[in-house]
């Protein structure tokens, strides 16, 4: 029996935090260190989208590109669990996502626009590296990219706003205190990007 695509998301979310924990481990013990991590009133992120679930809600698993920004502002500068490296953030985001004539529907082209809220649960697992957890929902809008496929648009379907739920992991590499590469994966999508703090 075929896993729906969400099911996987979460096994290869879970894989990927598990994998960069080990590796960090081996590193230091930074995550002892409670308050051995960078100060910053926000963080901002650009970065790159690739969605592969139903992310505009019209039945269509196809593949989208697109662009994304994040913001994230940190309420907790020691966070959940005071014994660890840990602290806990807001983030806002933008995203807009293209899925072309691949995603056609009535003919056609699907676009989707993205607005998460999230809470991010960081851990410092070593001076260069720290992972994330986001659960979270968003507000999304999808619509049509009239006659981009090189057919009549029919408009079966409407253009419409609809919620969905975010869970995502990540891991940013710090170059500097205020300058890391980072990704996340999960749902609704992966992204790949820098981190300004």
């Amino acid at each position: 029996m075929k896993k729906p695509r969400g099911v996987v998301a979460v096994y290869l979310a879970v894989a990927l935090f598990l994998v960069l924990c080990k590796t960090a481990r081996a590193e230091d013990n930074t995550i002892r260190q409670p308050g051995d991590h960078p100060f910053y009133y926000v963080e901002i992120e650009p970065h790159l989208d690739f969605a592969w679930f139903d992310y505009a809600g019209y039945g269509e698993n196809d593949v989208g590109i697109g662009l994304g920004v994040r913001a994230s502002i940190p309420f907790l500068k020691n966070g959940f669990v005071p014994t660890i490296n840990n602290t806990a953030a807001i983030g806002f985001g933008f995203d807009y996502m293209y899925f072309g004539c691949a995603g056609a529907v009535g003919g056609c082209g699907v676009s989707a626009l993205y607005f998460p809220v999230v809470l991010q649960w960081n851990f410092y697992v070593a001076q260069r590296f720290s992972v994330f957890g986001e659960p979270g929902f968003s507000f999304n809008y999808a619509f049509y990219s009239r006659d981009a496929c090189g057919t009549a648009c029919t408009g079966a379907v409407p253009n419409d706003f609809f919620p969905g739920f975010v869970f995502e992991v990540g891991g940013r590499y710090h170059i500097n205190e205020h300058f890391a590469l980072t990704g996340r994966i999960g749902f609704p999508d992966i992204t790949f990007g820098v981190s300004f703090m």
